[in-house]
């Protein structure tokens, strides 16, 4: 089939639609993708790309075109907003480009914003094909509750716009079942929605676990990976570690950066955390199995707000793929998947007391039980999970058409 796929995240940002593309050219598809000047998370154009630079290149095979944006920036409001309507804007005039070549499906993957729509919905409406939308971030929800966005004339806006773009879209493939409700809202979509989960990379599932990594400090270690965000609830980790100051035998090593670094940061030196929290920056994907393989336990977090507790973030999967117990302070779907794969705990959302004793028992467990909850989490995954099985899925989906 000739695929295109439309995202404003592609590598080399981290994203699922990597994965997305490279698998399904290894299966023998013309795939293309539409995407933006790569500058996700720090904000900046990263080194080697630019207006004038790598704007059309192979990665893997696949054709990746790159419409112009504005850098997100520090990630204020103003800047964000110019950032999504800036791509939506300059790569819905590439898709007009594009419309000489007959595509047989479109992809929209949307981790956020909502915006990304626009260049499929110009070449469905020149050319008929088939919009297939991997919703993997809930709109208006994530501008009212994530963005703080109160604006009624705002939020109304894109209402409208999500329930043209469900209206438009062939089916709705959705990352979390907690989404169903709000997609429903928004019209009778019943017959579009399939649940399409994430997956882990896999270099982290089955990865190279002697990927060179700092030396870790010695202990019963807790890592947590990814965005250190607004999202993530850093605040009550940090209230957690606080608590369990004087047991410096459990270490907490934070991997990856974001907004709320600097707070994180500023918390450990102000109370004096040096000696049992760690902030190591960002690494590549590719040395998580060997920071995983090096773990006690993985925490995952969400703040307590009702969009989190319809999510599963991406990590659970990538910590389930890992074999280690994973430890969750979140609501809703997070929790009730790590509970009904037997590979961990979890405490509500926002309960830094709850998480701090939790963590405290925890360490004092037998490895042998901890190890358990490892492998239970692995065939979870292995049974429900695999990319392979996700995108063998999707593929029959598409062939339905």
């Amino acid at each position: 089939m000739k695929i295109l796929i439309v995202t404003q995240y592609f590598y080399p940002e981290n994203f699922k639609s990597n994965d997305l593309a490279f698998e399904l050219k290894k299966r023998g598809h013309d795939v293309t993708v539409l995407t933006g000047i790569p500058n996700y998370p720090e904000g900046k154009i990263y080194e080697g790309y630019g207006y004038f630079k790598k704007r059309t290149q192979y990665i893997n095979n696949v054709k990746v075109i790159r419409a112009l944006l504005l850098p997100r920036g520090s990630g204020g409001g103003l800047r964000l907003f110019l950032n999504y309507f800036s791509w939506a804007f300059f790569a819905s005039l590439k898709a007009l480009q594009l419309s000489s070549k007959k595509y047989d499906a479109i992809i929209v993957h949307e981790p956020s914003p909502i915006t990304q729509f626009y260049p499929a919905l110009v070449l469905k409406k020149l050319q008929k094909t088939p919009v297939y939308f991997w919703v993997m971030d809930l709109w208006p929800e994530s501008l009212e509750i994530a963005g703080g966005i109160k604006n009624k004339f705002i939020l109304n806006f894109f209402t409208r716009m999500v329930r043209n773009f469900y209206k438009e879209s062939e089916k709705i493939l959705i990352t979390s079942k907690g989404f169903k409700k709000s997609i429903l809202e928004k019209g009778d979509f019943e017959n579009k929605i399939h649940y399409f989960p994430n997956w882990a990379e896999d270099t982290i599932s089955s990865g190279n676990k002697e990927f060179p990594i700092p030396e870790l400090p010695d202990g019963f270690r807790i890592i947590f990976a990814g965005n250190i965000g607004e999202a993530q609830d850093m605040d009550n980790i940090m209230k957690a570690a606080l608590m369990l100051k004087e047991n410096k035998e459990i270490k907490f090593i934070l991997l990856g950066d974001g907004r709320k670094m600097p707070f994180v940061q500023d918390f450990i030196s102000e109370y004096h955390l040096e000696k049992t929290v760690y902030t190591l920056g960002r690494f590549p994907v590719e040395a998580m199995a060997t920071f995983f393989n090096a773990a006690d336990l993985l925490l995952v977090s969400l703040k307590d707000d009702p969009i989190f507790n319809l999510t599963v973030p991406a990590k659970v999967q990538a910590y389930m793929s890992s074999g280690k117990p994973i430890l969750a302070m979140l609501n809703g779907e997070g929790a009730e998947n790590i509970a009904e794969a037997d590979c961990g705990f979890s405490v509500p959302a926002g309960n830094s007391e709850a998480l701090a004793a939790t963590i405290e028992r925890i360490s004092q467990m037998k490895k042998e039980d901890l190890a358990i909850l490892g492998r239970n989490g692995k065939q979870f995954y292995e049974l429900n999970y695999k990319m392979e099985q996700c995108i063998s899925n999707l593929e029959k989906l598409i062939s339905q058409k």
